[in-house]
């Protein structure tokens, strides 16, 4: 389980940081089936797994604090034996994956209450907060106009944009990056979700940014959706991560090279608000 959670979390066949994070955590459940001669195997075991899940991605907050945490408090405690210490790893991975889950369902729920009936919405890649706040709005009876970014290179937002055809009340349109500047003027709001929040810098996926500017231009609100754990102030350095150039051309580039960013850093100047389970702080 932890090996093929590496490899998904590597190839970001899932895209929702806040699932990336509950995934990577209840991976090490698969330490708790396994048998250990000694505490001190148990707790290095749990140490060296909890280092190979973070390294899948180094840019996931949540992913980095969720695991870390599981980790730290299980060694700290200093569990008497393997028995103590496997209880005590579940009991923290449940509490881990209960606060992540109910942060983004907060979340949710405070930016759904933001959104007004009828408003025309931007959103960029797949997030399934924003996903779970236009759910709520629209159970709550509003209507809404969506257009949704692909997210090239690896298309993502085509994802974002089958969940919302199915949503009752929500008319969603799918149209390529570099239009956002196009369809930005009949929207009232550009709702994201995020990686995490750093200082003064929002990381989340590339594209983020020149959206975010444009809206500035225009005065369209930019709203950034997610839980409050991933505002980060201290103990973590955002690592930028460079995918392959395979996924922007699968034919062999000669003669020049192709640079392949999966994030990008929007400064929260470009912000109206961001939306927490904490609610809601305007800039």
């Amino acid at each position: 389980m932890i090996d093929e959670t590496v490899e998904e979390i590597s190839e970001m066949q899932t895209h929702s940081s806040s699932v990336v994070a509950v995934t990577a955590t209840r991976a090490l459940e698969e330490l708790l089936e396994r048998e250990f001669a000694t505490l001190e195997e148990y707790l290095r075991s749990l140490e060296r797994n909890g280092s190979v899940l973070r390294r899948a991605n180094p840019s996931h907050a949540a992913l980095q604090n969720a695991v870390r945490e599981v980790v730290s408090e299980v060694t700290e405690a200093d569990p008497a034996d393997v028995a103590e210490a496997k209880a005590l790893t579940q009991e923290r991975i449940d509490a881990v994956v209960s606060r992540v889950e109910s942060g983004k369902t907060l979340a949710a729920e405070n930016a759904a209450a933001m959104l007004a009936d009828g408003e025309t919405l931007l959103t960029h890649d797949y997030s399934s907060t924003v996903l779970e706040a236009i759910e709520q709005a629209t159970a709550e009876g509003k209507r809404f106009e969506v257009y949704v970014t692909e997210a090239r290179p690896r298309f993502i937002g085509r994802k974002t944009a089958r969940a919302l055809a199915d949503v009752e009340g929500v008319e969603a349109t799918l149209i390529t990056d570099s239009a956002n500047g196009v369809y930005l003027e009949e929207c009232d709001r550009v709702v994201v979700g995020m990686d995490c929040i750093v200082d003064d810098t929002l990381y989340n996926r590339v594209g983020t940014f020149p959206i975010a500017s444009t809206a500035a231009q225009l005065d369209v609100p930019v709203t950034v959706v997610g839980s409050a754990a991933k505002i980060v102030s201290e103990g973590f350095v955002f690592e930028p991560d460079y995918r392959s150039g395979s996924e922007v051309m699968l034919e062999p580039s000669e003669g020049f090279d192709v640079e392949n960013p999966a994030y990008d850093a929007t400064p929260v100047s470009l912000l109206e608000s961001v939306v927490t389970d904490e609610g809601r702080v305007e800039f």
